[in-house]
């Protein structure tokens, strides 16, 4: 009794490289649409509610320690005006305190209450959770790849001219909206994990 035998190939290896190419580019910009749509939900959180945005400040004082609201403003990449705003937010909901700098009393820095922190720790271990569900039977190597290919891809977008991102044509391989510092998305707490992934969102 014959069998067919499966048809070879046609694609040459360059052809199936520039296809898996593009699958990566789609991938990666339904996940930045996702995110991107949270981003509409800090215009309607609660006064008591943080944004992701928020988040990031608290992160970053939690991994650096205190900070002027300028040092701070490099580190999350945020212009300083907008950060002064969230910092006011911050502390008037008890999450950061503001207070004189032990090495030099004219400055002023901003560090985490123990609210703040309990805020962070509980974000974390809730996205912990969330990460190990969705990513449960993909193997090290798999996921050492991935980090690889999103740190590239991030170099991609941050070494990239304004203007040419902005008009980078959509659909092409790897073509995703650039992210710019301060418009990073952002989504109702709970919604998106603070950003870098499972060390800052929980894996520590």
């Amino acid at each position: 009794m014959s069998t067919l035998a499966p048809k070879p190939s046609q694609e040459t290896p360059g052809e199936q490289w520039t296809d898996e190419l593009t699958a990566l580019g789609d991938a990666f910009r339904g996940v930045f649409r996702t995110l991107s749509r949270l981003r509409g939900r800090d215009t309607h959180l609660g006064g008591s509610e943080l944004s992701h945005a928020q988040f990031e400040l608290l992160i970053e004082l939690d991994e650096r320690g205190e900070l002027p609201a300028g040092e701070l403003a490099l580190a999350a990449r945020l212009a300083p005006g907008t950060v002064t705003q969230m910092l006011d937010h911050l502390a008037d909901s008890g999450h950061v305190e503001r207070v004189r700098s032990e090495t030099d009393r004219r400055v002023v820095v901003s560090r985490l209450t123990a609210q703040g922190r309990g805020k962070i720790q509980a974000k974390r271990e809730a996205w912990q959770s969330r990460w190990e569900l969705a990513l449960a039977g993909v193997e090290s190597d798999e996921l050492r790849a991935a980090t690889r290919v999103l740190e590239r891809l991030g170099t991609v977008f941050e070494d990239a001219p304004s203007a040419e991102a902005r008009d980078a044509p959509s659909g092409e391989a790897g073509d995703a909206p650039p992210v710019e510092a301060g418009d990073a998305p952002s989504g109702e707490a709970g919604d998106a994990p603070p950003g870098g992934g499972l060390r800052r969102a929980g894996a520590g």
